[in-house]
C-alpha cells in the first residue's frame, strides 16, 4: 500500500505541511526580492500556492517569515565571521567576510534588508546575536589593523558603507557577477595600507540596522505594510 502524503515523519511534521513549508520559504524568497521584506504576507502566501492561515501556522510572524527564508543565508553569515576570527592572516580572514556578504547581497536580493533590518530590537534572542556579531568585527578589524595590512583608519562602521554601496549595484546590475565581483575587489583594494594613500574622511555615523536597503521607497525607504 501506497504511503500517505499524510504521513508523519520521525521529526512529528506531516509530509504535506514540510512541503508547505518549503513552497512557503521560496516564496517568500522571491516575494521579498520583488518587493521588499515588507511585502503582505497574503503576497507570499498567494506565490506559495497555500492559503494564508496554512502561512501564518507555519510561521506567526512576519519576523519569523524572514528569520525562516534566510535562516541559511544568515547561518553563512556568521559561519564566515567564525571563520575569520580563526584564520592566522587576519587580512585573509576579512577579505573572506566581506566578500561572502557581498555575493549573498548578489545572489539573494531580498537578503540585504533582512540582514540589517529584519528583526525587531526587542527580540532579545536576535539582540544578543548582533551585538555578539558587532563586538567579533570589530576584534577582527583591530587584528587586521595591528597586522599592518588594513588600513589604521578603517572604521567597523566602514562595513556598513560597503554594504549600501554593493547593494545599489546589485539592485541596478542583479545579473552581472562580474560587476559585484570589480566592486568588491575595488573595495578591498582600497581598504589595505598604502603610504601612498591619504586619509580618510571621518567615517559615517552609520549602523547595520539603519540601513535604507528596501529595493522600493523614496529615498531608500522601507516601504508601506499594505
Amino acid at each position: 500500500m501506497a504511503e500517505s502524503s499524510r504521513i508523519t515523519a520521525r521529526d512529528g511534521v506531516r509530509a504535506d505541511a514540510r512541503r508547505n513549508r518549503e513552497r512557503v520559504l521560496v516564496a517568500a524568497r522571491a516575494v521579498f526580492a520583488e518587493h521588499g521584506i515588507d511585502a503582505p504576507m497574503a503576497t507570499v502566501a498567494r506565490r506559495a500556492g497555500v492559503g494564508v492561515a496554512t502561512l501564518y501556522r507555519h510561521f506567526p510572524t512576519r519576523d519569523a517569515l524572514v528569520r525562516g527564508a534566510f535562516a541559511q543565508q544568515m547561518e553563512t553569515c556568521a559561519r564566515a565571521l567564525t571563520e575569520a576570527l580563526a584564520a592566522p592572516d587576519p587580512w585573509q580572514g576579512f577579505q573572506h567576510l566581506v566578500e561572502t556578504v557581498c555575493a549573498l547581497q548578489r545572489e539573494e536580493r531580498g537578503f540585504p534588508a533582512a540582514f540589517v533590518a529584519a528583526f525587531p530590537e526587542t527580540a532579545s534572542e536576535h539582540a544578543r546575536s548582533r551585538r555578539r556579531a558587532e563586538r567579533d568585527f570589530t576584534t577582527l578589524v583591530r587584528r587586521a589593523q595591528a597586522s599592518g595590512a588594513l588600513r589604521a583608519d578603517f572604521h567597523p562602521s566602514d562595513l556598513a558603507v560597503v554594504l549600501l554601496a554593493h547593494c545599489g549595484l546589485a539592485t541596478a546590475l542583479p545579473d552581472d557577477g562580474a560587476a559585484s565581483r570589480r566592486l568588491v575587489a575595488y573595495l578591498l583594494q582600497s581598504f589595505r595600507t598604502d603610504p601612498a594613500n591619504g586619509p580618510l574622511p571621518p567615517p559615517a555615523a552609520l549602523a547595520l540596522r539603519s540601513l535604507p536597503m528596501a529595493p522600493d521607497g523614496p529615498q531608500g525607504q522601507r516601504p508601506s505594510r499594505a
